[in-house]
């Protein structure tokens, strides 16, 4: 598989690297570098143990797991969170426990988070006194309709 060339820093000897886990997947598996339970509304910041180094003109965006989504209503706080090219600390996610009753526990080496890796352009912001016209103009927040029964 080509891609982009990422560099991983393993903080612990025995942290697994992010991995794709089926050819073509967008996020790449990212695992918890210790055990942690998070009680039902918790939100827990959680190690990976790795570190990276984006090349500029890339991110790395941390995506919650679907499957722990549905099956135990863990998520992220901050979903996406946003891992920019100069960043060298180690990739930490911010989970929280969306279960009302369940407490969820997590082993050094579990899944908890997928890497995604994407190209970002800087922006150029320039001041102007107006801004062009378009059909959507200042409409937002539900303004394009609602879904038909």
């Amino acid at each position: 598989m080509n891609g982009v060339e990422v560099l991983v820093k393993r903080l612990y000897p025995d942290v697994p690297l992010p991995a794709y886990g089926k050819p073509g997947d967008a996020g790449a598996d990212i695992t918890t570098r210790v055990d942690v339970t998070i009680e039902p509304g918790e939100r827990l910041l959680v190690p990976t143990g790795l570190s990276i180094a984006l090349p500029f003109g890339f991110a790395a965006f941390v995506h919650p797991r679907s499957g722990l989504a549905i099956k135990h209503g863990v998520s992220m706080v901050n979903t996406p969170g946003t891992v920019d090219a100069g960043f060298r600390g180690e990739l930490q996610v911010i989970l929280i426990n969306h279960d009302l009753r369940e407490a969820i526990s997590f082993k050094k080496g579990d899944r908890i988070a997928q890497l995604v890796i994407q190209r970002v352009e800087a922006a150029q912001f320039i001041e102007v006194d107006e801004l062009p016209g378009s059909e959507r103009a200042s409409g937002g927040f539900g303004s394009t309709g609602t879904a038909s029964k």
